[in-house]
């Protein structure tokens, strides 16, 4: 049986957890491959800053450094922002897939252009920094906002009658405004309004978390991972240093000393 990681950005208990979890219904990966979510130790409250960011990559890296020795054969990142994701990739050498950049390669196999769905705008540095790695500025049509503060743990569950017309409006925008012929849902915390959106909507929308998946069960099967020649194994690693600031912030958010 085959295993991946899928790390979840945001202490969390199991109530909220699963609300991640829920994401597994939107796609077939067949038997052989089962996964397994984990939440951070530590992290921000809401990833809104250049502070948040650093505060994210490394509570992901903690969280999935020792994925590779604990028989996870992938490991998957539950955020758009792909937090964590080079650093993973730096130190372990099953595949690493994170949803922000797969999420627009894939936008470019199905349309010429592609708009990207957010939440609020506070989320836009997000997708600026990753397309500017990619250098596909020039394929992104928009990113709209619907103006609505994020949820990290209860997502869109209580909120789906304010939601979803605000979603369904900016998609709309998207496609006969800006021209966009794909559209990319801005968090795996929308993923609650894919299918409702994907119905109202006549390009195709990708739904980022449940694309790792499979992409992570495809780069499994084809024994594919991320070239050590982009992202090189550390000279002298600090393993053990980061475990350690990770179960000290621990810590401090428990109260313990």
């Amino acid at each position: 049986m085959k295993k991946v990681l899928v790390i979840v950005p945001f202490p969390m208990g199991e109530e909220d957890l699963a609300r991640r979890q829920a994401q597994m219904k939107a796609v077939d990966l067949g038997p052989g491959i089962e996964f397994h979510y984990k939440a951070v130790r530590v992290g921000p409250k809401n990833y809104s800053s250049q502070h948040d960011m650093v505060l994210a990559d490394i509570s992901i890296v903690d969280a999935g450094l020792d994925a590779e020795k604990d028989g996870f054969d992938a490991v998957c990142i539950d955020t758009m922002s792909d937090s964590g994701m080079a650093m993973l990739r730096s130190v372990l050498t099953i595949p690493v897939i994170a949803p922000g950049r797969h999420a627009m390669l894939v936008a470019q196999m199905l349309g010429e252009k592609f708009s990207i769905l957010m939440m609020w705008d506070r989320w836009k540095m997000l997708y600026t920094k990753t397309l500017g790695e990619l250098g596909m500025e020039h394929k992104c049509a928009s990113m709209r906002s619907i103006g609505v503060t994020p949820d990290n743990k209860s997502l869109l569950s209580g909120k789906e009658e304010e939601v979803f017309p605000l979603l369904l409006d900016a998609a709309r925008k998207c496609v006969e405004e800006d021209g966009a012929q794909v559209l990319i849902l801005g968090s795996t915390t929308m993923h609650e309004a894919h299918g409702w959106l994907s119905k109202q909507i006549g390009v195709p929308v990708i739904n980022p978390g449940p694309l790792t998946y499979k992409l992570a069960s495809i780069a499994v099967d084809l024994k594919l991972t991320h070239s050590k020649a982009t992202w090189p194994t550390p000279l002298a690693p600090k393993h053990e240093m980061i475990r350690a600031i990770g179960a000290a912030g621990a810590a401090y958010l428990e109260g313990r000393p």
